[in-house]
């Protein structure tokens, strides 16, 4: 698995924290920004730079952090088969992957610790699509899926 890692100034500590996590699991991945302090990057900037790059399917998840976790979503979200969710605990960090096939997890810097960000990566990374769902849910799953993918379709075009 391949990951992007970006965030702005004030999801930069988190973005960090995340990094050494990585590097010590082994985890491939790169920093797409803010790299450091005296050369920060907007939260629309770094979104803008990453999505795009889940969407061809050079990365297969991100993480993106500013300072809600919001804006770095709404940007993701404007490209077609980017699924990112703001999340502000492990649960829904999960639950994004498990229900929403999010492959684009955002955080709030101003909302969530260093500690905590680790951690909600982690499990964003180890959760499958459909893990530990009940099998009538995951049908509805793989419904929702199709159901999406028709609305991008008619939106964006094929």
């Amino acid at each position: 698995m391949k990951i992007a890692i970006g965030s702005d100034k004030s999801g930069f500590s988190a973005k960090e924290a995340i990094k050494a996590w990585l590097q010590n699991t082994g985890v491939e991945f790169d920093d797409l920004g803010t790299v450091d302090l005296e050369h920060v990057h907007p939260y629309y900037e770094v979104a803008n730079t990453v999505a795009p790059l889940v969407q061809k399917g050079e990365y297969d998840r991100a993480v993106l952090i500013c300072g809600t976790g919001a804006g770095m979503c709404v940007v993701s979200n404007k490209f077609k088969g980017v699924y990112a969710v703001a999340c502000e605990g492990v649960y829904s960090a999960k639950m994004a992957r498990a229900i929403n096939n999010a492959n684009i997890l955002c955080m709030g810097g101003w909302i969530v610790g260093p500690e905590m960000a680790v951690e909600m990566t982690r499990t964003f990374l180890a959760t499958d699509w459909c893990q530990d769902l009940e099998d009538w849910r995951a049908a509805n799953m793989h419904k929702f899926a199709v159901q999406v993918s028709a609305i991008e379709d008619s939106i964006y075009g094929k």
